[in-house]
């Protein structure tokens, strides 16, 4: 395991119930070594275990898994996306956008502007988890739903940074938000985990109030770290 992805190994397991050890039928010591991120590779039987005796839900033991067998992954840069993308995204009357592997925002249409204000955002917050705990707007938008709305984006985007711990592009940005957002410093010391890439959203234009969506997301062949949100009013 890469060393920045050991030590998120270990804090998931810190994070969550202790002197599991037992229940999981490995050594206390062993158990230990986990939680200090040493370099031990666990078989499937003993994540299996672990996962059963912290009570893992089905998401959250993909994560354990995922975190063990992490290898070495590329530095983070920014996507670019292929043209024939770009104007798919263009062409479509839907809220539309792109987000790669950081949740940058590198692309979206005039549709998705309109609603969630993509186009107003400064270049360093066209991030959808800068622009939901850094930028006021989106309190306006999500109105009394933010709350739910913004812990379960930090629990999803959770599952995606500790896949890349330890590079200076996750950490920036993650450092960046909790010095803006006390929310998202508590619901990140949770560290909660959560799946997910569809289902609904009210949203509330500043002309046309409150509008409830449903919203799906599509990953792109080509380059994997790209995915495609597609808005539609319900």
């Amino acid at each position: 395991m890469a060393t920045s992805s050991r030590g998120e190994f270990g804090d998931f397991l810190r994070s969550r119930r202790e002197k599991v050890a037992e229940l999981a039928g490995i050594g206390v010591d062993w158990y230990v070594w986990l939680e200090q991120g040493r370099t031990v590779s666990p078989s499937d039987a003993t994540l299996d275990a672990l996962a059963s005796a912290l009570r893992l839900g089905k998401v959250e033991a993909a994560h354990l898994r995922a975190l063990a067998r992490n290898g070495d992954r590329r530095d983070f840069a920014p996507e670019s996306v292929p043209p024939v993308i770009e104007r798919l995204v263009t062409s479509l009357n839907l809220p539309a956008y792109v987000a790669g592997r950081r949740w940058d925002i590198p692309a979206w249409n005039a549709a998705a502007a309109d609603v969630l204000g993509f186009d107003r955002l400064d270049a360093s917050n066209r991030n959808i988890l800068a622009f939901m705990f850094i930028e006021t707007d989106s309190r306006r938008l999500f109105g009394r739903a933010w709350t739910d709305e913004a812990r379960r984006m930090v629990a999803l985007f959770r599952a995606t940074h500790d896949l890349h711990a330890g590079d200076p592009a996750f950490i920036e940005l993650v450092e960046r938000v909790r010095a803006h957002s006390p929310e998202f410093t508590k619901w990140w010391n949770a560290h909660y985990i959560r799946g997910g890439t569809s289902g609904q959203k009210v949203l509330t234009h500043p002309e046309r109030g409150a509008q409830r969506y449903e919203y799906a997301t599509f990953q792109a062949n080509d380059d994997p770290a790209l995915r495609l949100s597609i808005y539609t009013p319900v």
